[in-house]
């Protein structure tokens, strides 16, 4: 069984991640969707290992110390981190695994773990990026000018992503990450460990 791929996929908030996501998860059936720990308490109808894996902050520090996370912060007040467990298991079963991670947690997992396939989600204008956050209806003016101004740090960064993909269309957008995936498993680096050596071509 070929190992699985880490994936790793960042955006401003508004450019659409979670419909994305959801429309390449209905395309390929061999994607599992990362599961973070967080030291929050859970809200009312999260289970622990669904939304988060629930820690206490003494057990957050302790797999700190163990080198045990992909990516960890703190944000106001709590920490939350990827665990690397999961991710590594679900990949060794042959699964791709896919994060949703901000650019500065993206940027410890790649600098951790090499292999990565970074990919950063972009709106297809700031424009349209503002018309979706105001399209929410849940920010004021100066909320919807804080995130522009966050949009435009992070897409700053996507320069070092291995992959940029503009969306001005879900499907589509999910499509060109199947394209990805598909592109990045015929790698001849991941090609060859499947051809008996007998075989190859000399």
């Amino acid at each position: 069984m070929k190992k699985g791929l880490l994936v790793v996929l960042s955006g401003p908030s508004g450019a659409g991640k979670s419909t994305v996501i959801g429309a390449l998860m209905r395309l390929r059936d061999d994607i599992r969707f990362s599961v973070s720990a967080t030291t929050r308490a859970p809200r009312p109808g999260e289970e622990d290992g669904r939304e988060y894996y629930f820690r206490t902050r003494e057990q957050f520090l302790d797999m700190i110390a163990a080198d045990a996370f992909l990516e960890h912060a703190e944000y106001v007040g709590n920490f939350y981190g990827t665990p690397a467990d999961p991710v590594e298991g679900n990949m060794r079963a042959g699964y791709h695994v896919l994060l949703d991670i901000e650019v500065q947690g993206a940027s410890q997992v790649m600098a951790k773990r090499p292999d990565a396939v970074s990919v950063f989600l972009c709106p297809p204008s700031f424009e349209e990026l503002e018309r979706r956050l105001r399209g929410r209806g849940t920010d004021d003016d100066e909320r919807v000018a804080g995130r522009m101004a966050a949009a435009r740090r992070e897409i700053a960064q996507a320069r070092h992503y291995d992959y940029i993909v503009v969306n001005d269309d879900a499907e589509k957008a999910a499509r060109e990450l199947d394209a990805i995936l598909t592109a990045e498993l015929c790698r001849s680096g991941r090609q060859l460990q499947s051809i008996p050596e007998g075989e190859m071509i000399p």
